[in-house]
Order: C-alpha cells, then sequence, then structure tokens
C-alpha cells in the first residue's frame, strides 16, 4: 500500500486535503490525524469492515475496544444513551481530552467496541479532526496511530515510522499539545462514576464539576477502555523508573538516555529535564523515541510525584511503559 502524506495547517486546514482525507474514510479507508493528546488512527467507526482495518494495520487485541470521535453534541445521543452527569460533563468540557463510557446504541458495530455493551466517545479539541469528522459526517473511530503496544506517536514522524505502507493517508499537523491520551471516565451509572484512565485532563477538575469523588474500577470495569490491560506506551528498549526514596537505577552511563523534572544521580550519555509536569507530559512519548533512535540501551525516567493536573495520567504511561 502506498501512503499519501499531506502537511496541513492546525488552525486553518485546508479543505481540499480535508476533502481528500474526508472521501478516503466515507470509502472505508485509514487515514492518521493530529489531536490534541496523540495522533489518532481514523476510520468510519459505523463501518464495521473499516474498523477491522484498523485493528490490522496496528497489531492491535481485537477486544480492545476503539474511542469513537465526534464533531459536534447532536452525534452523540444517537450513538450512546445519556444521563445527566454525561450531559453535565459534555456541556462543562467539551471539546477536551476527555472521554466518556456509556451504555452503547445497536448503530455502532461490535467490532468499534471491543464486543462490549458500552462505547466510549469524546470531542477532539484540535481543528484538522474536528474538521475531518465533519467532512467526513460519521464518527470516527480513532486509537493511537502507532504500532500496538508501542508509545503513541505525537508528531508525523513517528506516525510515519510505524504505519506508512500500512494505511491510506497521514495528515502532518505537527506536534500535538498534550502528548498522552485522553482521561476515560465511566458513567454508565451516574451515581458512582468510575476513573478508566488518567490522562489529558484532571482528576480534580472533573470532580469538582461532578460533586463526587472518581472510583477505582474493578478488572471487569476496565475492558471498557483502551490502554488498561495489555503492555502500552513502551519503546524497544528497557524503560527504568527513578523514584527519589529509591537508589537510582543501574545502567551504562555512556548509553542511557534520561528523562524527568530534576538533575540525575548519575551520569548519562543525554539527558531532557523538563521544566514543570505539563511539559514532561507532552515530552514522554518523544523522548522515548528520540533515544530509541539513538540507540541507547536504557532510559531513565523520574516518577513525578505530583498526579494533579496531567499527573496522574504521567505516572499511569510510565507504568505501563515500564511494566513496573
Amino acid at each position: 500500500m502506498t501512503t499519501i502524506t499531506a502537511k496541513i495547517s492546525k488552525w486553518n486546514p485546508e479543505p481540499e486535503i480535508i476533502m481528500q482525507a474526508a472521501e478516503i474514510i466515507r470509502s472505508g479507508g485509514l487515514v492518521a490525524f493530529p489531536t490534541e493528546t496523540v495522533y489518532g488512527l481514523g476510520a468510519d467507526a459505523l463501518n464495521a469492515n473499516a474498523v477491522t482495518k484498523i485493528y490490522a494495520a496496528k497489531g492491535r487485541p481485537s477486544d480492545n475496544p476503539l474511542i469513537l470521535h465526534v464533531s459536534n453534541h447532536e452525534q452523540v445521543h444517537s450513538l450512546v444513551y445519556m444521563n445527566d452527569i454525561a450531559e453535565k460533563l459534555i456541556h462543562e468540557f467539551w471539546p477536551a481530552p476527555l472521554t466518556l463510557v456509556l451504555p452503547a446504541r445497536d448503530v455502532i458495530p461490535l467490532k468499534t467496541r471491543g464486543g462490549l455493551d458500552t462505547a466510549a466517545i469524546r470531542m477532539p479539541d484540535n481543528p484538522i479532526a474536528l474538521a475531518l469528522i465533519e467532512a467526513s459526517r460519521t464518527p470516527i473511530a480513532a486509537p493511537s496511530a502507532n504500532i500496538s503496544g508501542r508509545p503513541s506517536p505525537t508528531d508525523f514522524e513517528s506516525v510515519y515510522h510505524d504505519m506508512n505502507g500500512r494505511i491510506d493517508m497521514i495528515l502532518d499537523g505537527g506536534s500535538t499539545d498534550i502528548g498522552i491520551e485522553s482521561t476515560v471516565i465511566d458513567v454508565t451509572n451516574p451515581e458512582r462514576i468510575l476513573l478508566l484512565r488518567p490522562g489529558g485532563i484532571s482528576i480534580e477538575s472533573i470532580e469538582a464539576v461532578i460533586d463526587m469523588r472518581l472510583e477505582c474500577p474493578d478488572d471487569n470495569s476496565k475492558k471498557r477502555s483502551p490502554g488498561t490491560r495489555y503492555r502500552h506506551y513502551a519503546p524497544s528498549i528497557p524503560v527504568k523508573v527513578w523514584k527519589h526514596n529509591q537508589k537510582f537505577p543501574e545502567c551504562e552511563a555512556n548509553s542511557t538516555g534520561y528523562m524527568g523534572l530534576h538533575e540525575p544521580e548519575c551520569n548519562c550519555a543525554e539527558k531532557i529535564i523538563f521544566d514543570d509536569v505539563k511539559n514532561y507530559t507532552r515530552g514522554l512519548f518523544a523522548g522515548f523515541r528520540k533515544f530509541e533512535r539513538e540507540e541507547f540501551s536504557c532510559i531513565v525516567v523520574e516518577w513525578p510525584d505530583d498526579i494533579s493536573g496531567t499527573g496522574a495520567g504521567l505516572q499511569d504511561r510510565i507504568t505501563r511503559a515500564s511494566c513496573e
């Protein structure tokens, strides 16, 4: 397969490029596109054959549900059964890196839902993504545009590395703003809201709107969200975690890359020091891929103690990448 690539303006997406990509979506093809979180690999969410191509291109387990991306509030009611809490969250946050899990309507194929009776849905906060969904005239199912299990792509080059020759088109809209995937919450029971996956929007901001604490899911509930059951976000080289109350991980100084908020306690071949948790989150996956390209033998990442903002999501991605 020959993959078409097109550079596109984030704030003023060129209509002819959007229409070309939308035609691919409508005809059952695959298009990678930027969102505010990471790049997504999109297909018509209501076309089971098209969705099957996503799983094949990524090498993704077929029981791992996909997130449906919409461009307006009206689309939501035709896809899932809403409740007052969901309405409140949509009104307060969308478009945003917030995914809601709700009971699915039959219009959504089981393939898109990973065989579940629920569906995950969100409205991305990116002009290119919204223009593509609108022009496609269908919700777009879009997991991250990478080989399953690898670091999610936050720029065109990472998508191209993983997906060239596997999909129809890649839209190059520059680097993404947040750098990790959306926060996923289960609102199927409005009396008990579950945090399935921390991500790009803070837990505290959600709790302030719904005036209740988010609860932890059981193993069965976790199945309703992507990124919770399989090894995820990991580069091809080992990732070791440095926590301040523990000894700095053993590694070879001349072949180790380091990322964190503070200077490492040992020498490393290359260091990326971030000013704050927000920037650390934005640069985590890009850093993984950079050190991988440079063929380091190990990556050491500092554990972020602050779980406010995107801190909880950052902790989650570090844990899953390192399998600690």
